[in-house]
């Protein structure tokens, strides 16, 4: 049973999203309890899976990694063991960012990221020959408009 997410706990987790570094002293003050309870409170969070964990957001372009796009993937089967399987060779190749499966016609959606055309190229030949692999459509992404690693929040405080 979950437990149920009060207004402390949805600002602890506004904050959170805003500075994943905030000092827990910072913290307790911006949401209005102590430190001790605000500590609890994000020890709780982090048990229960609600904050999956802390990282920094690096630039790809600015380390070099200039292409960036999307390979729709459609395997041969679709059984479970089979998308197990390739959801497995995924965490393989780390040129994909991210990785989602899907309903309709493309069974995975990969967001890849690369340092040029020709570093893409040889990745797109490995995906389409990887077991299980029907087909891949790829489309490079001229623009990126928005790039928001946040849970949205400002409707969602009871």
């Amino acid at each position: 049973m979950v437990r149920r997410i009060d207004a402390i706990d949805w600002n602890i987790l506004r904050e959170l999203q805003d500075d994943g570094r905030i000092t827990n002293v910072e913290l307790s003050q911006r949401v209005g309890i102590s430190a001790p309870p605000s500590l609890r409170r994000v020890r709780s969070l982090e048990e229960e899976g609600i904050i999956k964990g802390y990282r920094a957001l690096l630039d790809e372009k600015k380390l070099g990694f200039d292409l960036m796009a999307f390979a729709m993937v459609h395997l041969v089967s679709q059984a479970e063991a089979d998308l197990t399987a390739f959801a497995d060779q995924v965490e393989r190749w780390p040129l994909v960012r991210a990785c989602w499966m899907l309903s309709g016609e493309t069974d995975f959606i990969l967001l890849c990221v690369a340092p040029d055309l020709r570093t893409f190229q040889n990745f797109v030949l490995e995906l389409t020959g990887a077991p299980n692999v029907r087909n891949v459509k790829t489309a490079l992404t001229l623009k990126q408009t928005k790039d928001a690693a946040v849970v949205p929040m400002e409707n969602t405080l009871p």
